[in-house]
């Protein structure tokens, strides 16, 4: 099967969250800089948030790129990607409502660690309908930043319960190890052209 539609249509969900996240940005009634400062929580947690899913759709454009079929488990594995990152703006607007809490800041964990765990699913169906000798099997081979942040959430996630902002800087840090994009793909991609 062609792959087109399902990018179109992760695009179109992927934007569809981000629009949903920024509606919970409710303006002040005050007309005062003062007033925002009440909104910060909310604000943060909406960057945070954006900023995956920022990540998320880089990554998923990358790895498509390099993807010349989808199969059935393919389309079923993207479907339980889409179906964590669309509980992102539920997570964002829970955390910011709370400034902090310790269970919102748990679940919003939970929601990070499954996404996590839904981008290897789908990761894992693309190789295994492309072949363990594919381009892209041989890119994604040493994955250290996909294996290092279902780590870090984990140890978030109960870290949430004792030292919430603790578990936040551990969300913010694995947002930046993924900031740098992924340019194994991009690599790869580069290497087949140049070959003869």
């Amino acid at each position: 099967m062609v792959k087109n539609r399902l990018e179109a249509f992760s695009d179109g969900v992927l934007a569809i969250i981000i629009t949903i996240m920024v509606l919970e940005l409710k303006a002040p009634h005050e007309t005062g800089f003062a007033a925002l400062k009440a909104l910060l929580p909310v604000f943060l947690s909406y960057v945070l948030s954006f900023i995956y899913v920022g990540i998320y759709w880089n990554n998923h454009h990358h790895l498509f790129h390099a993807t010349h079929s989808v199969s059935a488990a393919v389309l079923w594995s993207n479907l339980h990607l889409l179906f964590w990152l669309s509980l992102f703006p539920f997570a964002t607007a829970w955390i910011g409502e709370n400034h902090v809490a310790p269970s919102p800041v748990a679940a919003y964990g939970f929601v990070l660690l499954m996404a996590a765990v839904a981008y290897y699913i789908l990761q894992s169906a693309l190789i295994a309908h492309q072949g363990r000798n594919s381009l892209l099997a041989a890119a994604l081979a040493h994955d250290w930043k996909g294996k290092l942040s279902p780590a870090i959430y984990l140890a978030a996630i109960p870290l949430a319960f004792v030292r919430p902002w603790i578990s936040i800087g551990l969300y913010t840090l694995v947002a930046f190890l993924w900031l740098v994009p992924d340019r194994r793909i991009e690599r790869a991609l580069v290497n087949r052209d140049k070959q003869p």
